[in-house]
């Protein structure tokens, strides 16, 4: 055996590399994937060639029988393709985001009303006054001001009848946005206020991130529904379709939690063990999908129901999602929102 195939481990295999599996299956350009395969290493130590499409990934890590890929920019969904001495593999899918706006700033989730228009804000940091705090992405994706006047808009929510609510991390207010961008505030002293959702009565919760859950009645009256961890950014709150809240707090700690409180405001954990967790949002079979970090990688988990955790969207500086009509999602990273073709339907937010 030469020098190189003992550094190596073991023999190339001869002939035409094969791929098994793309893992995860989705990624935003920038994000890392694994192939698996068999025949991926080249010999004398050369690298493989990964093409997604047209575009050109760079290799991090090969061996023979995977490697690691990053996306390159300008990649769309469509075939990764291994070439190796010559040969290339067959091509194996994989779902690719499509920038859909930049130059943004989220710090949650982004929001979609009844008609399928996308909502996002520029947040800004704490106190800063940006000249537009939220832009309307409409169903052509065209980009437009929509909510000029709001210090740090932090989360969105739509109630049945399709108005606007928006939370201030600045102010503690929570305001309601009328169709034309106008607002005028809710409710008031929700300390740091950050996420925010409607329960199936339509109830408002807010997170505070100094530690408190709030419930707004529909009349407005305000109570403590449940008290939790602080947490260094924000809340994150996600409604199951039997009604328990979903929250995610990011604390100093990598191994953080997804709390559960049930409508009597009991607080349980539900998972343990994301790095980061924020935004997150359910799809139609009762999946739990949370922007955070798993076993180090970067992206969208996957928490089924019965607590089994996968990274199922590649991507660096996801803050959040929203399921979109026609099986789609929208993700917005620290900057940006993107758009992917997912095939998976997300649960009705009113449901």
């Amino acid at each position: 055996m030469s020098i190189s195939d003992r550094l190596l481990g073991k023999k190339n295999v001869n002939g035409k590399p094969h791929i098994q599996a793309v893992v995860p299956s989705a990624a935003l350009p920038g994000g890392e994937v694994r192939i698996i395969g068999s025949g991926l290493r080249p010999a004398e130590l050369r690298r493989p060639s990964v093409q997604f499409g047209a575009a050109e990934g760079a290799v991090l890590i090969s061996s023979d029988e995977f490697l690691i890929a990053r996306v390159p920019e300008g990649a769309a969904s469509g075939p990764v393709v291994v070439s190796t001495n010559g040969h290339s593999s067959n091509p194996l899918e994989i779902k690719i985001a499509a920038p859909l706006a930049e130059n943004l700033h989220p710090v949650t989730n982004p929001a979609l009303d009844p008609e399928g228009n996308i909502y996002v804000t520029f947040s800004g940091s704490r106190g800063q006054k940006v000249p537009v705090s939220i832009f309307k992405i409409d169903t052509s994706y065209n980009v437009k001001q929509f909510v000029t006047e709001m210090m740090n808009a932090t989360s969105i929510a739509f109630d049945r009848e399709g108005l606007m609510y928006v939370s201030s991390r600045f102010d503690g207010t929570v305001y309601r946005v009328a169709p034309n961008g106008t607002m005028s505030a809710y409710a008031e002293g929700m300390g740091v206020a950050t996420g925010i959702a409607f329960d199936r009565e339509q109830n408002l919760y807010v997170g505070d991130r100094s530690g408190t859950i709030f419930k707004i009645s529909r009349d407005r009256q305000i109570f403590v529904f449940a008290t939790m961890e602080p947490s260094v950014s924000a809340y994150h709150l996600a409604f199951d379709r039997e009604g328990s809240l979903f929250v995610t707090g990011p604390t100093t700690s990598s191994f953080d939690s997804v709390y559960r409180v049930d409508p009597h405001g009991q607080l349980s954990v539900f998972y343990r063990g994301l790095g980061r967790p924020q935004g997150l949002a359910f799809d139609a079979d009762g999946n739990l999908y949370v922007a955070a970090s798993l076993a180090g990688q970067r992206g969208i988990v996957k928490i089924t129901p019965d607590k089994q955790a996968s990274l199922a969207v590649s991507s660096q500086g996801l803050v959040g999602l929203a399921f979109a009509p026609g099986r789609s999602a929208i993700l917005a990273t620290t900057s940006a929102v993107y758009h992917l073709g997912w095939g998976i339907q997300g649960k009705p937010l009113l449901d």
